[in-house]
């Protein structure tokens, strides 16, 4: 089936230029994800797309549910000895993807996974209620990660198809240039990219 001629006729009411009130990639973050998190339309706005790939280059993603995030990064759990826990153990770059649909707002971010210390596994294990804890339990899914990203990027989608699309990233050398590339803070640059 071709579905190249589907449009879109929802009406977008938000410009990302507005929300660049600290050039830090986690203060905006944080305030896309309490605006759709508490929002009643929204199932689920904590659901990422994790992505990792294996020793031998192949490529794997599927959902899960992030569990906290601070200037430090993403966390989320899972078992070690699952297919991403083994393929982050074997190639800790990630990559994950929210995407919030009735916003038309996406967030990338790609970065490095990294085990976190049991005592984090275990305090969230402790929240959780007791039919979670059987099934956690049951399928193995309590070890927690951390996603240390190094190039966040927010992507506002608009009817006009025009998309304001930013990337805050750690810079390069001779970076930033006040041209293409910008300080931002906390140690990131930040660009705009192309809709």
């Amino acid at each position: 089936m071709d579905i190249g001629g589907s449009k879109d006729t929802s009406e977008r009411k938000f410009l990302l230029a507005e929300d660049l009130e600290v050039k830090e990639p986690f203060h905006l973050f944080d305030k896309w994800f309490k605006i759709v998190n508490n929002d009643p339309r929204t199932d689920k706005a904590n659901a990422m797309c994790l992505s990792t790939v294996s020793k031998d280059g192949d490529p794997s993603a599927r959902f899960v549910l992030m569990k906290g995030y601070s200037k430090e990064g993403f966390v989320f759990f899972t078992h070690y000895t699952s297919r991403k826990g083994q393929q982050m153990e074997e190639s800790p770059k990630v990559a994950l993807t929210f995407y919030w649909e009735y916003y038309s707002r996406s967030v990338r971010v790609e970065g490095t996974a990294e085990k976190l210390p049991f005592s984090a596994a275990d305090s969230y294990f402790s929240t959780r209620p007791y039919e979670s804890q059987i099934g956690s339990s049951a399928s193995d899914q309590r070890e927690d990660f951390l996603v240390k990203p190094s190039s966040i990027e927010f992507w506002q989608g608009q009817t006009d198809r025009l998309h304001d699309r930013i990337r805050f990233r750690k810079p390069k050398a001779n970076e930033p240039d006040g041209y293409l590339t910008h300080q931002a803070e906390d140690g990131w640059i930040y660009e705009r990219l192309s809709p």
